[in-house]
């Protein structure tokens, strides 16, 4: 535990420092990284801070992966466990049981899945990937593991194949040779059954590769090869040799068996299905197309697309089941992908929204010589999953209890809140309840696997998603699941746009001009608020209640007229502007109802038309106030880069590359809009001129720019395009260069490109036309992040592989001759902060104030002079002025936060949520209730506060009123800030940093003493810098791809309690027993049951295989070096009481076999001497 010391006089004492900075620009500058700065004045009052956070508290974990798998290639099913295995192109496996079992583990390789196994019910996994590598995962732990790897070095695998209850895995390879694994041992077996051996040796082609295998369910010592030419060859485990063979003329793609052995069926890519009869394999014993058109007797029907999948499943009480993916015809084009269920007579097609990837059908039994009784089909899509329910007749579908929608439309921007107000949760859900679907299966769903408890650290937990549509969902993140609640669609405010009417958006984004930039949440006042790309606020308040009403907007006039900084020039200009002249004034206001111009230049035009007629809005969320930036002079309106709401002075303030605009909701009506250079009022630090025709742009901007990270990756480049398309948008086209530069939510560009929100473009010495100016300033100002802004233009260099070139929209080749000296000289508003403070040097009382910070580094307080009733705040103006205090940091302005004098974090005031459209409230109830955070104005608490604030590259803690600058720490300097928060951690404050070259660091409050430093994800995706944010109990989350949210923990509690938070993925069933075959079935159903595969293929009869034809790795899971999911002692006492658990179990199951066959025995006896009493006495002629 380490202590402070603060010391303070009172103040208007001056410095005796003679170098000391006047109150009106203290940047309180200087000292060293972490290092104690006293600032201007000196202070007296001694306290002391007790920090209890030290480095034993942190440590970075994975904690849960949520959404649908990324680009998906595998399923697999284990129907006795019923769990759910899908694997991925990016090497990954997701394995889902029921809600709460939710497993991610990943390929060390990277490489794709190409098939996955279940060892059916004993708590394994076998994964081919394309790198023909075979892996055996261990799934008796909540971590799945890798026991075993098996490479293959001169084949390449096409086909998987384990048998139930067996241990011989059979591959199949692209040579179309089949070899055998033992799973086991993980070593292959001298057993091979060569290609050539397989077919006749009459045929001069090569059958192609193994497209199937699988034994026959009526003799396990057949086996059934696939080839892709059309062969198939039943094969004769014991003799080794073919038993028959079948010839088609068209391609195979799937084969699946009758459950008695005797026929089977394959799908072709002509689209035909044919099946076929043991007994005369001559000839196919029926041929369907069933897409194709009918044609005359005589002709062959008409070809069709390939079915790439057929399952035959049989019924015991009515017809088979024939489900197929493909096969339409190939005159509908434009139709969807579809799956197609025959059963009986009946057809039915199945459109589905995506491609289908793979899919499964759900049977009662795991034994294929069983009547399979299907009763339910998983889809794979490329973008879903979904299951249809073959018990009834309409085949309505499952409702999917996982969060597989999070993609729905792509997510824009996240928000994460911890420890929310318990009703919330609740709340939220009663209202998104109503507004589900309808349609769905009466039945459960049927991946019900698994164990899953809720573990000991419980507190509500919220996670918001703003999406490409204007939608906003809120998902339940409590005890690490994720569950929707609400859904809210902003467009809804909006006219619907007609053909040709929406010209004025469509300048500023090609699409999606409902798109949510940034999310501004209060839990306890249920005040929200977003802004969206097409340059509006809107604000929501929440009723329980519905409403029919217009909806309020305001329109604000946000303009940027000033020249370029410009490098002074000593003989012309001062090094500080003159106090006594002040700057020339703007004309910068805001208006409701400003009439647009009809000449050529457009002016004062809103971007999107609100709805002005009345609108209903049903229970939850309803829009309270719209406010819409419009065009000046021809000028579209930039978009916002920060917002801020306070439901307590009922102020919502944003920001732009232009300037601050802060409006009053409960009036309705705009307080200030106002450019970023008139915040200054007279102490501007920076020469700026009026503007004129432009004049050198360039000066020395080494305090404001950052440094790129091409020191660090000199070799290999990643240019990153961070444009808001390459977020909202999985597949991207090429795009021109002029227009890509400029394409940018802030111009934030990589490489010799600027990726500063204060860049309107950036020029390598090409001079651009008029339009190409138009389409600069139309894409300029937009934020790279939700509150990350560069300072300025700077060179970013990161690893990239061949593959990632070609499939991300973001990556392309740039020039690198822009520096980051050629830059516009905007200086966007990035961050805001509404809190009871001190605005001015030597104030004796905290009073409202809004903290703005600037791209440049430069922090300024707003005054707040709110009316001091109730009453009058509903009438009186608010007043709004520019106090005249700044602070300086070395970058853009991220984050702030207050604490009190004792070191507690300060949070905002906020109102109490009440319900606006409550008919009950009386006159009385009507009264707003604030809940004030700030101290006391007693003069132990409210004398003086401590100020954080972060920008990229450091963070400084000042003390107010004084404005004395104690503690300064240089976070980087050769990277910069993506994401920072103050949050708080074990019931003390810290601040969270997450850097662009992967570090994620954290410094204990306020003395800034790094407490963690982990390297822990590199930036090579500008979706994470977009999405990752922090919050309270140690939590984190970002956008780990297009589909899927990826939370972390940076608390050593949680990481030490994740292993019980997580599910169980096995659990100890026991196998269902097969069906008695009866006695004849038993004598001529085949030798299948005598069948002795380890004699056949071990090492004593088959011999062993070729070592350089594969290469056994043990993984590290294995018996030799598995350490479990917990690692070192825990993983080994997790391991041992799960034995035990499982020997328990079965030993329980013992006693009661055990207990039941005495009581059967003694009822037997008793029986018995009844039986012998009665018959004691009797004579044999009585019987």
């Amino acid at each position: 535990m380490k202590k402070f010391n603060f010391r303070k006089v009172l103040d208007g004492l001056t410095a005796s420092s003679p170098g000391s900075v006047s109150s009106g620009s203290n940047s309180g500058g200087g000292a060293g990284s972490g290092s104690v700065h006293p600032g201007g004045t000196a202070g007296v009052l001694r306290e002391e801070i007790q920090e209890t956070l030290t480095s034993e508290y942190f440590q970075i974990c994975k904690t849960v992966r949520h959404g649908f798998p990324y680009q998906p290639t595998a399923l697999a099913f284990d129907p006795v466990q019923k769990i759910l295995a899908i694997g991925t192109r990016t090497g990954a496996i997701r394995i889902l049981g029921r809600p709460g079992v939710d497993c991610y583990c990943q390929h060390e390789s990277g490489a794709a899945v190409l098939q996955l196994q279940f060892l059916i019910n004993e708590g394994a996994l076998v994964s081919a990937s394309s790198d023909d590598t075979l892996h055996l995962w261990n799934l008796r732990q909540k971590r799945p593991a890798i026991l075993h790897s098996l490479k293959f070095n001169r084949e390449r695998i096409t086909y998987c194949h384990l048998p139930f209850q067996s241990k011989w895995l059979y591959v199949g390879t692209e040579r179309g040779n089949t070899h055998i694994v033992n799973i086991e041992s993980f070593i292959l077996s001298g057993y091979v059954i060569m290609w050539n051996k397989a077919i006749e040796l009459s045929t001069k082609t090569h059958p192609g590769p193994v497209v199937h295998l699988s034994d026959s369910p009526r003799d396990e010592g057949k086996l059934l090869i696939g080839y892709e030419n059309g062969t198939v060859v039943l094969w004769d485990l014991k003799s080794k040799r073919a038993e028959l063979r079948v010839y088609y003329d068209e391609a195979i793609h799937s084969i699946d068996w009758h459950h008695e052995g005797k026929q089977f069926m394959c799908s072709h890519s002509d689209g035909s299905l044919t099946l076929w009869n043991l007994k005369s394999p001559s000839r196919p014993f029926q041929t369907t197309i069933p897409h194709g058109k009918s044609q005359r007797e005589g002709r062959k029907s008409e070809s069709c697309k390939p079915i790439l999948k057929v399952e035959y499943k049989t019924c015991r009480n009515s017809e088979p089941f024939i489900i197929f993916s493909g096969g339409l015809s190939y005159d509908k084009a434009c139709r969807r992908p579809s799956l197609t269920i025959m059963h009986g007579k009946a057809i039915t097609v199945l459109e589905m929204d995506h491609p289908i990837v793979e899919f499964l059908t759900l049977c009662e039994t795991p034994y294929p010589n069983e009547f399979q009784e299907p009763y339910a089909v998983v889809v794979l899509l490329e973008k879903d999953l979904i299951i249809v329910d073959l018990t009834q007749s309409n085949f309505p579908i499952f409702e999917n209890p996982y969060p597989m929608d999070i993609h729905e439309s792509p997510v824009t921007c996240t928000a994460y809140f911890a420890d929310c107000p318990p009703d919330l949760i609740l709340v939220l859900y009663s209202i998104g309840v109503k507004h589900k679907k309808q349609g769905y299966s009466s039945k459960e769903w049927p991946i019900s696997g698994g164990a899953w408890n809720l573990g000991t650290q419980t507190y509500p937990e919220i996670i918001i998603t703003g999406h490409a549509d204007g939608s906003i969902k809120f998902w339940d993140a409590s005890a690490i699941t994720l569950q929707m609640l609400y859904k809210l669609k902003t467009s809804k405010v909006f006219e619907k746009q007609k053909v040709g009417e929406g010209k004025q958006t469509c300048e500023i984004v090609e699409e999606d001009p409902y798109a949510i930039q940034m999310i501004n949440w209060c839990p306890e006042s249920r005040i929200f608020c977003v802004s969206g790309v097409s340059a509006y606020v809107i604000l929501y308040k929440f009723s329980r209640h519905e409403i029919t009403a217009e909806i309020v907007s305001l329109e604000v006039r946000l303009q940027y007229d000033v020249e370029d900084i410009i490098t002074p020039e000593p003989e012309t200009s001062p090094p500080f502007p003159d106090l006594s002249s002040p700057l020339p004034s703007r004309s910068l206001s805001g208006s409701t109802n400003t009439v647009a111009s009809e000449g050529i230049t457009k002016d004062s035009i809103p971007c999107l038309n609100v709805k002005t007629r009345p609108v209903r809005m049903p229970p939850g969320y309803q829009a309270e106030l719209v406010i819409q930036l419009v065009w000046v002079d021809g000028e579209p309106p930039q978009q916002i880069t920060s917002l801020s709401v306070s439901s307590a002075y009922g102020i919502v303030a944003f920001g732009n590359c232009n300037g601050l605009a802060v409006v009053d909701f409960i009036q309705k009506t705009v307080l200030l809009s106002m450019g970023t250079v008139d915040l200054y009022r007279s102490s501007d630090l920076y020469q700026r001129q009026a503007r004129s025709p432009r004049k050198n742009k360039q000066f020395i901007a080494d305090n404001f720019c950052m440094r790129g990270l091409s020191n660090f990756y000199p070799d290999l480049t990643k240019r990153i395009r961070t444009s808001y398309q390459s977020l909202t948008e999985l597949n991207d086209s090429p795009v021109p260069l002029e227009l890509e530069r400029c394409k940018s939510p802030t111009a934030d560009h990589v490489n010799g490109h600027c990726t500063s929100p204060t860049s309107q473009s950036c020029s390598s010495g090409k001079r651009l036309s008029s339009a190409d100016v138009t389409k600069v300033n139309r894409w300029g100002g937009r934020p790279p992040f939700r509150k990350a802004q560069s300072a300025a233009c700077m060179e970013i260099s990161l690893p990239v592989t061949a593959e990632e070139n070609r499939e991300n929209s973001y990556n392309r080749s740039r020039s690198s001759s822009i520096s980051s000296i050629d830059k516009d000289s905007k200086e966007a508003i990035t961050a805001l902060y509404f809190m009871e403070s001190f605005a001015r040097k030597n104030d004796s009382t905290i009073s409202p104030c809004l903290f703005v910070g600037t791209s440049l580094g430069m922090v300024l307080i707003i005054s707040l002079n709110l009316p001091s009733t109730d009453e009058q705040r509903f009438t009186e103006p608010v007043m709004v002025l520019p106090s005249g205090t700044f602070l300086s940091l070395k970058g853009a302005v991220l984050a702030f936060s207050c604490m009190d004098r004792t070191g507690g974090l300060m949070q905002p005031p906020y109102e109490v949520w009440r319900d606006p459209n409550n008919i009950d409230d009386n006159e009385k109830s009507w009264r707003r209730k604030l809940v004030m955070n700030s101290p006391s104005l007693s003069q132990e608490m409210g004398d003086h506060q401590y100020t954080i604030i972060c920008s990229e590259k450091q963070a400084k803690v000042f003390s107010l009123p004084s404005q004395t600058c104690l503690y300064v720490h240089n976070i980087t300097e050769t990277s910069f800030i993506l994401q920072a928060d103050v949050v708080v951690m074990c019931n003390s404050a810290c601040l969270a940093c997450f850097c662009a070259n992967g570090h994620i660091m954290i410094m204990s409050l306020p003395s800034l003493r790094p407490v963690l430093d982990v390297n822990y994800l590199p930036l090579t995706d500008m979706r994470i810098a977009r999405t990752f944010c922090f919050t309270n109990e140690g939590q984190a989350l970002y956008l780990v791809s297009p589909t899927e949210i990826q939370r972390l923990t940076y608390s050593q509690e949680m990481c030490d309690n994740l292993q019980d938070m997580l599910g169980d993925l096995f659990t100890p069933i026991e196998t269902p027993e097969a069906q008695n075959r009866g006695f004849l079935k038993g004598l001529f159903g085949g030798s299948g049951q005598t069948f002795d595969r380890e004699e056949l293929f071990g090492e004593a009869s088959a011999g062993k295989a070729s070592r350089s034809l594969a290469q056994h790795i043990p993984g590290p899971g294995s018996i030799e070096g598995m350490k479990g999911a917990a690692g070192g002692v825990m993983g080994e006492l997790t391991r041992a009481r799960i034995a035990l658990d499982e020997r328990g179990q079965r030993l329980g199951e013992l006693e009661e076999k055990t207990a039941g066959m005495m009581t059967s025995a003694e009822a037997f006896s008793k029986h018995a001497h009844e039986l012998m009493l009665k018959y004691k006495d009797k004579k044999w002629y009585q019987f």
